[in-house]
């Protein structure tokens, strides 16, 4: 292996004809609006079957029998299979990380053995010819269930008098966690101003355009298991499957080709796709099973579910003193495996006024067991309730003391000097620039001439509100995320280029492609590292036959991490290059370059020889290469960040919404978001990521909510009743860039999938309240519905 540092032209970003910071189309676009895609649900293999699960109408029940003789006999059956005898093919699992020291979870098998938890859990699994054929024979089970109490105030979930959901637990707190930081019944005790809310956030999911679909095919001759799934994390899910279904590791493929959407909701394990493939084992013969929409309402993780106390200390002046906050949330029966449905509460706890400068800081987070569905990570976990919190105390206190919200927010924000630093809860930050992000966002909107006419129309009756809200937002990982924990999810990501016979570059990498552009960012890197173009660069990912072990895509990962493993292998392929290039030009390899894929003379730009040129040789006509020299024409390098466990982003939102008081409807008006996610590497597909992250932000602000009764029914699991955001109801979105990059790659690169959505539900918040202010009234419950607007206004 060449040693990097031997590697000329140390400085990739630097390079002529760089692609990094350039708008470049997307690869896999043209095939994707051709409907030439290949989704899970396209294939059909020999002799597959399709799975039907039988799902319980309880929240909490007893199984006192299952009566399948009826569905075993109906046309097109193959095999009706109960959780009792899938137990010999696939393991219960246990959803806790090591360094949570107090969280606890029951064992969790595949389909249901003698008691549910919650609506919609597995009892039964048949498998058929067709799906229609399943179906009719999942409504012939016939199951008696002993009803019993369900969980679903989290108020009262750990109280000692409540129903045990899992007895050998002994309660239902799955975890608590707490920070305290400085002094601060002191601060509290000095401030002038001391602003208590309590925050709402209500369950929301994810609704990907595309549901979960798994297609296992196990091969009994060669114990080999292949899983083709709509999945974010490739190898993670293949030890998952080697450990609970019991073939080994190096016999398991899982391949995740074109994926249509995921925010999280794919990369977690799920007893449906635990059960798919222990069938497919079981039956020795690919099984398929695809969620259909009411499926994925009841058994798509959930997320949020927070009630938040918060309080905040300030000074006459504004100086923020200290904050406080009580976090309660209720997750499902288990705590979701492997990553746990303790990440969010705890984020929450960790970076609830992440963008200030104060140090007296005390937060306590409780996680409780309820009978509703799984909880676990959603796109930007944590990060809107804990903004949300934080942004609308910082609101409540500027109009509480008469001071400005920008000027507050700038009064408060740490210092773009003040770096590295900590947050008051202990949260590392190698540099961040909330003053230059703040000082961008003022520039593109006309914040005195706004506030100027909102204060008009006022008078006329029409009712405008502005909202701020400052955030961080946690990218790149390290092993401190998960893998300290015991779990097997990498931290690391691994690429490989080697040059084709043609002259092109071939790249295998293990981060994954499910819409967010990730094949562009490679081919770019890669083309600007190596010295071509990225028509010449072709993407594989997804394949763990394939690519490098990995962490694959989550956590706004894949650009930092993922991006830098491939400036490193392609960078590494140059220099390989040129090696070959100075035994057939006989030339020293570090006076040439590679430029638009041709050997060039370094400094002069001279063209010397075209890659097809070379790769000729190298690959066919050895003969003409000196004897003892060995050309290598690929690459590997693998990258995980050291110094930071986490690479902090920040950013700034505003919002200008128009509020009707008769109604309780608001509609945007204007939104603008400046960002900082270190390089850029492609603007367009950063600022379309930094949009849609709003977009999915404001659908939980403002519209999405899993509701459910007192006796944990979801009743409103179907598109007409769980609203999402539709185009015409969203505002345009103005996106800026400051760039702080990453000081622990060459590359600098950070993560932008989730910022928008951190920041959106405290900005839209905050400008609702700002309009209805004449009036006395503030809502902290989200979503913000109009009837909760009426509410507020005493008129609902």
């Amino acid at each position: 292996m060449t040693d990097q540092a031997t590697e000329p032209d140390s400085s990739v970003l630097g390079r002529p004809n760089s692609y990094i910071g350039k708008v470049v189309p997307r690869p896999n676009v043209r095939k994707l609006v051709r409907g030439k895609g290949q989704f899970v649900d396209d294939l059909k293999l020999p002799q597959m079957v399709h799975a039907v699960f039988l799902r319980s109408p309880h929240a909490h029940a007893k199984i006192t029998s299952i009566d399948t003789s009826a569905a075993s006999g109906m046309p097109g059956v193959v095999r009706v299979v109960t959780g009792k005898e899938l137990l010999e093919y696939c393991e219960p699992w246990v959803g806790v990380l090591t360094h949570f020291k107090s969280l606890k979870s029951a064992p969790q098998p595949a389909i249901a053995v003698d008691h549910v938890t919650w609506q919609g859990e597995a009892v039964a699994a048949v498998l058929a010819h067709s799906r229609a054929e399943a179906e009719d024979a999942a409504a012939a089970i016939e199951v008696d269930y002993e009803v019993l109490p369900a969980v679903t105030d989290p108020e009262t979930a750990g109280d000692p008098d409540t129903h045990v959901i899992h007895p050998d637990l002994g309660d239902n707190i799955a975890f608590e966690n707490a920070v305290d930081a400085g002094d601060v019944d002191a601060a509290f005790a000095e401030a002038d101003c001391i602003v208590e809310e309590t925050f709402h956030f209500d369950r929301h999911t994810g609704v990907t355009l595309e549901p979960r679909v798994i297609l296992a095919d196990y091969d009994e001759a060669d114990d080999k298991l292949t899983v083709h799934m709509s999945n974010q994390a490739p190898h993670m899910m293949q030890h998952i499957f080697a450990k609970h279904i019991g073939v080994p590791e190096g016999q398991v493929r899982v391949i995740c080709r074109d994926v249509g959407g995921s925010f999280g909701i794919k990369v977690h394990v799920y007893a449906d796709e635990m059960a798919t493939v222990a069938l497919s084992k079981m039956l020795g013969r690919p099984v398929k099973f695809a969620a259909d929409r009411l499926e994925s309402f009841l058994t798509d993780i959930h997320a949020r579910a927070h009630r938040v106390h918060g309080k905040m200390g300030f000074s006459k002046d504004g100086d923020i003193l200290a904050l406080e906050i009580d976090d309660l949330t209720g997750v499902g029966p288990y705590s979701m495996y492997p990553r746990t449905s303790a990440m969010e509460a705890n984020q929450v706890l960790n970076f609830t006024g992440g963008p200030y400068k104060h140090k007296n800081y005390r937060a306590k987070a409780r996680v409780v067991f309820q009978n509703k569905n799984v909880m676990c990570q959603y796109r930007a976990v944590g990060h809107p309730v804990a903004f949300a919190v934080t942004e609308g105390l910082v609101d409540l206190g500027a109009r509480e003391l008469g001071i400005d919200p920008v000027d507050i927010r700038r009064q408060n924000l740490i210092p773009d000097d003040a770096y590295p630093t900590n947050g008051a809860s202990g949260i590392a930050f190698e540099g961040l620039s909330h003053h230059a992000s703040l000082d961008k966002l003022m520039a593109a909107m006309d914040y005195d001439g706004m506030k100027a006419e909102r204060d008009k129309l006022r008078e006329e009756g029409i009712y405008r509100g502005i909202g701020f809200a400052a955030m961080i937002e946690l990218t790149n990982p390290g092993a401190a995320m998960y893998g300290i924990g015991g779990a097997r999810i990498s931290s690391q990501d691994g690429a490989q280029a080697r040059l084709d016979s043609s002259g092109s570059i071939v790249v295998h990498t293990s981060i994954t492609e499910q819409g967010q552009g990730t094949d562009g960012i490679v081919a770019q890197v890669a083309a600007t590292a190596f010295g071509t173009t990225p028509e010449k660069v072709k993407v594989i990912t997804g394949d763990t036959d394939h690519v490098p072990t990995g962490g694959g895509t989550w956590g706004s990962r894949g650009a930092g991490i993922g991006g830098e493993a491939v400036l490193r292998a392609a960078k590494a392929l140059r220099y390989n290059v040129c090696e070959v290039a100075g035994q057939l030009l006989q030339a020293e390899p570090d006076t040439l370059d590679i430029q638009q894929g041709v050997v060039v003379d370094r400094g002069t730009d001279n063209e010397r020889m075209g890659l097809d040129e070379l790769a000729r040789i190298a690959y066919f006509r050895s003969d003409l290469i000196p004897k003892g020299f060995q050309p290598e024409l690929m690459a590997t390098r693998h990258f995980v960040p050291r110094e930071y466990n986490i690479a902090f982003t920040n950013g700034i939102q505003a919002c200008y919404v128009e509020v009707d008081p008769d109604t309780g409807f608001m509609k945007f008006l204007d939104y603008w978001v400046v960002e900082d996610c270190g390089t850029v590497i492609n603007p367009q597909l950063v600022d379309e990521q930094v949009r849609g992250g709003v977009i999915q932000g404001l659908g939980g602000a403002l519209l999405e909510e899993c509701r459910y009764d007192r006796d944990g029914n979801l009743v409103n699991a179907n598109m007409a009743d769980y609203l999402v955001p539709m185009a015409g109801e969203m505002p345009d979105i103005h996106v800026g860039h400051v760039e702080t990059p990453a000081g622990d790659s060459e590359l600098g690169a950070k993560g932008a999938g989730e910022a928008g959505t951190a920041g959106a539900p405290g900005v839209v918040m905050n400008a609702i309240n700002d309009a209805l202010s004449p009036f006395n009234a503030r809502l902290a419950h989200q979503p913000i519905t109009p009837e909760k607007i009426l509410k507020a206004l005493g008129k609902f």
